[in-house]
């Protein structure tokens, strides 16, 4: 089975050696994405609410470039800089994905400065 790399610009371009997703047969899988602006990449710093819901419109943009969408999730994992932004982040989560809420980890890890959130997914394409 052949893979699929994805690419939208609905989504920053990788800063590093990655993809923003790929595809294989039914598995989709988006990379962690971190709050930027699509086109120029620059990372903003506005906020736990604010970045959540910007990845999350990139995570869409990416899974609509394989032909998924938040219907077709198998799992999301978050990286907080902050266990304190758990709250801020849920509630923003919350009403961009909407429910059925996919199965979903998160975790406090070290990110790159003046990121507070990263977001990758794992979704099975019909």
């Amino acid at each position: 089975m052949p893979f699929t790399t994805l690419s939208t610009s609905g989504a920053p371009a990788p800063a590093g050696s990655y993809s923003q997703g790929r595809r294989i047969g039914p598995f989709l899988q988006v990379s962690g994405q971190l709050a930027a602006d699509p086109a120029t990449g620059r990372l903003l710093d506005d906020g736990v609410a604010s970045q959540t819901r910007r990845i999350l419109g990139q995570v869409t943009s990416v899974l609509s470039a394989g032909g998924a969408g938040w219907g077709n999730v198998l799992m999301v994992r978050i990286h907080l800089a902050d266990d304190d932004d758990f709250e801020e982040m849920d509630a923003a989560y919350r009403d961009v994905v909407g429910q059925p809420f996919p199965p979903r980890t998160t975790v406090a890890a070290g990110l790159a400065p003046g990121a507070r959130v990263e977001i990758d997914v794992l979704a099975i394409v019909d």
